[in-house]
């Protein structure tokens, strides 16, 4: 496994236990955007695990992207349905549509590109 794919996989881990720990450490509002912040990045985080040699931009676009697909999606109600059935599916698809998740998801991409491109060079 190459060394950028390692690293991106302990990101990861990281990741979901820095927001398993602030649902659990920090008050309401705080800790949902903290949520979405730390969701973007691990699927940032996620890309670069499969696409280790990836440009910082374009991880940081596709982990956007899939946040926000999955956000708009919250917009159908088969999110919401979903996860009502499974508790998987809310953590990974939510349940209801927040346009304010949207600034903290691109806040997320961005933070993932910063580090990104610090570390590819």
């Amino acid at each position: 496994m190459p060394q950028r794919r390692l690293a991106a996989l302990a990101a990861a881990v990281v990741i979901v236990a820095a927001g398993l720990a602030a649902r659990a450490l920090l008050p309401g509002a705080v800790a949902k955007y903290a949520g979405d912040l730390l969701y973007t990045l691990l699927v940032y985080a996620l890309v670069v695990v499969a696409v280790p040699r990836a440009r910082p931009f374009v991880v940081a676009a596709v982990a956007l992207g899939v946040s926000w697909l999955v956000e708009f999606a919250q917009l159908t109600g088969v999110p919401a349905e979903l996860s009502a059935h499974s508790t998987l599916a809310r953590l990974v698809l939510g349940t209801t549509f927040n346009a304010p998740d949207l600034f903290w998801y691109a806040v997320g991409a961005a933070v993932g590109y910063a580090i990104h491109s610090i570390r590819t060079k």
